[in-house]
Formats: structure tokens, sequence, C-alpha cells
């Protein structure tokens, strides 16, 4: 009941952002089915707005990996991920967790949304160059030494702090001639990977705002199950022509825009 003596539509403790940010998670999840990134990209935003920057990281991080599990268990064929980038960049993300855990701490909430937010444009811009390189580029060939452990510092440090680590891992796979198909199953296994990581150094770190209300999981969790679930068809068929870069970018700014007013205002 209002304040007004009205009967308020929302069952008691969800909130409207907790309404929108299931919209976005629901968003976000059926991109990422379809074409291996996105979820952070979409969710992060309205997630932030609508809980603590601690519990937001967390989760965000049981949704990630919720949406890449789904997403590996719905093909018809045996991932080929690039396995020696998985591995070094997962381990490597370890000491950058706890780098993220300490932005995390010491910011307080509106500079990080401002953070999430330039996570999420840096994701934009670095993914939308990526998918031009990678279709350029036929003959696949390593990186350099230092690329792996420093693409998984950056990333362990942006898990831990904003959830958007994917640029990082994106950069380390540009210009080496990797397949979309393998992208895609190195980048779905590279989050899974982190999650364990991430959750093992926010625990030994006591950080335990981190760990989601009962609430927003019985929320969430089922909003991302449906979203990935129904946008493998659509957003399959998106991925393959330029309206796909529309949505994309269309649904980014939605995300941001709503992700800040709720915070600022």
């Amino acid at each position: 009941m209002g304040a007004d003596g009205r009967r308020d539509p929302l069952p008691p403790g969800v909130t409207a952002a907790l309404v929108a940010a299931g919209l976005a998670v629901a968003a976000g999840a059926a991109l990422q089915s379809a074409v291996g990134f996105g979820f952070a990209l979409i969710a992060a935003p309205l997630v932030f707005a609508a809980t603590s920057p601690q519990e937001a990281v967390g989760l965000m991080l049981l949704l990630g990996a919720e949406v890449n599990l789904l997403t590996l268990a719905a093909e018809r064929r045996r991932p080929r991920p690039l396995w020696a980038d998985v591995v070094q960049v997962v381990a490597w993300s370890a000491p950058g967790a706890v780098v993220g855990v300490v932005v995390l701490r010491a910011l307080d909430a509106v500079a990080l949304q401002l953070l999430v937010t330039a996570g999420v444009v840096a994701t934009l811009v670095v993914t939308r160059r990526a998918a031009a390189v990678i279709a350029e580029r036929e003959d696949p060939h390593p990186p350099p030494r230092w690329a792996r452990p420093a693409a998984g510092l950056a990333s362990g440090a942006l898990n831990t702090s904003t959830t958007t680590g994917g640029p990082p891992i994106v950069l380390l796979l540009m210009n080496r001639g990797v397949p979309p198909s393998r992208v895609r199953d190195t980048l779905t296994s590279t989050f899974l990977g982190f999650f364990p990581v991430s959750v093992l150094v926010l625990a030994l770190t006591g950080t335990h705002g981190a760990v989601p209300t009962a609430r927003a999981v019985a929320v969430l969790v089922p909003l991302t199950a449906a979203g990935q679930l129904a946008g493998r068809p659509l957003f399959r068929r998106l991925a393959h022509g330029r309206r796909y870069e529309s949505v994309l970018t269309g649904v980014l700014v939605a995300a941001v825009a709503g992700g800040l007013l709720t915070v600022l205002l």
C-alpha cells in the first residue's frame, strides 16, 4: 500500500528500478546467447542502479555465469575455445580481481555508476571494432607473451569492480585471425572461468555485501534464463546484418541513460 492509500502494483520489496534491471538482464541475456558477449553491456548499468554496488557485482557474476552455462549447454556442437588464452587469462585475473575489490570499496555509488558506464561504452567500441578486424584476417596466430597476462589482470580488476571485464579479452583476440565461432567460444569459456576466481577473491577479502539478496535472485535469475532462451532465434538473425548494430546501440544507450538517471535523480 502506498503513502496515499493506493495499492502498490508491485510485490513487496520489488522496486521499479529492480523491474527495469530485470528487463535489461533479459535483453542482455538474449544478446549474449547469440554472439557470446553483451550481457554486462546491457545489464550492468541498471543492475548497479537498482542495488548497492557490491550486491550488483555479486548479481552480475551470478547471472553472467548462468548465461554462459546456458549458452554452452544449448550448442549442438562441441565448443572449441582457444584453451591457452582461456587458462592463462583466467589465472592472471586473480591478482587483478583483488585490485578490483579495492576499487569497489573505495568508490561511492555514483562514481561506480560512472565507471560502469565508461566500461560499457568501451566494450561497445572495442567489440564493434573487433568484429571488423576479425573478419579481415584468415590465419590465426598467437599473441605477444605479455598480452595474456595483461588481459587477465585488466579483466580481473574490471570484473570485481564494474563486471565489465570483456574489452581486454576482445582486444586479446583482435588481429589474430581467429574465426568468429572460436572467438565466441573463447569469450564464453573465459567468462565462466572468471566466475569462481571472482567469487573466491570477494569471499577472501570479506566483501560480504556482494552476496545477492534472495529477492533479487528470485526476480533476475528466471528473467535471465527467459531472455537467453527467447533471444536465440531473434538475435541470431540480427547478428548477421546491419540491424544488429542498430539494435545493440539503441539498447545500450537506453540502458546507460536509465542507469545514470536512476542513480543521479
